[in-house]
């Protein structure tokens, strides 16, 4: 995806060196914008392997409202598991256990889940249950009975921001506002990110926003239209250099295409096995380390 690798080349080109809260390092940008056509295929990166497992899991988590780990650590899925964990190594009740074993607890223990596992009130908690004047907000269900009743509105909005709980979360979100617009049947979603991993979490993100906008096309009898990438502030991080240097060696390969194959009534109806991709024929993986 040409895209994603001009914004790298974008940032490794126009960035300055900035300080961070994880005490990594980056080189940062300021506001920047790519478009993705979701009719010419899955914007799922070519110029390394992405793990769509976790992407599905995560949104299905997202849309379920979830905000405990526990269902991701059941699928396999380890994106999140960093965040307890440092939270449980920096309390009085850790004993020295190695994150394999605090994932296991994870597993097995009810009770040491509920307390360890879960994040805080963060996406899946503002998308279903928004807080506000004494009553919640289904923001997702809200949006997308408007995209059927009213698909001209410029209120199709669903915010992950909500201020008086950030301190309650264990990541602030970063991917923190998205927007759909209907027009000539077909539905397309901008997303604005604050905070952007360009090499670790975009492409997550970006995998993550086309679905859903495939998802919500689908329930709401509509085309998927085109998903847009707004950011903030867009960074590479200083131990990431090699990887993207090594990504931007490598020249993307034609897209795979993603069918959802079983007709849904409800957005909360959707489940792993309803997706399925095609000609995925990306090149080998690039590992790299998070910044907690």
């Amino acid at each position: 995806m040409k895209q994603y690798l001009n914004f790298l080349q974008h940032i490794l080109e126009n960035g300055k060196e900035k300080n961070d809260r994880t005490g990594t390092g980056t080189i940062s940008v300021f506001g920047y914008q790519f478009r993705c056509d979701l009719r010419d295929g899955f914007p799922l990166l070519t110029t390394k392997k992405v793990h769509l497992k976790s992407i599905i899991h995560e949104l299905l988590w997202f849309i379920k409202g979830d905000t405990n780990i526990k269902y991701l650590v059941d699928n396999n899925v380890r994106i999140w598991n960093e965040w307890p964990y440092k939270k449980f190594c920096a309390s009085e009740e850790y004993r020295g256990e190695a994150m394999d074993e605090f994932i296991n607890r994870i597993k097995e223990d009810a009770a040491f889940s509920c307390k360890w596992g879960d994040l805080g009130p963060v996406y899946g908690r503002q998308w279903r249950q928004f807080w506000g004047r004494e009553r919640t907000v289904d923001q997702l269900a809200t949006v997308i009975d408007l995209i059927k009743t009213e698909p001209d509105s410029r209120r199709l909005i669903v915010s992950s921001w909500h201020p008086v709980y950030i301190d309650e979360m264990a990541l602030p979100p970063c991917h923190l506002l998205f927007q759909f617009y209907v027009r000539d049947n077909t539905l397309s979603c901008q997303l604005y990110q604050r905070s952007a991993d360009a090499f670790l979490g975009v492409p997550f993100n970006i995998a993550s926003y086309s679905l859903l906008t495939m998802m919500v096309a689908q329930v709401a009898g509509l085309e998927a239209g085109e998903f847009v990438h707004t950011f903030g502030d867009a960074h590479i991080y200083s131990n990431h250099l090699e990887p993207v240097k090594l990504q931007l060696s490598r020249t993307p390969r034609s897209l795979p295409r993603m069918q959802i194959i079983r007709q849904v009534a409800s957005i909360e109806d959707f489940r792993y096995e309803d997706f399925l991709l095609t000609d995925y024929h990306p090149y080998p993986a690039i590992r790299a380390k998070v910044s907690v």
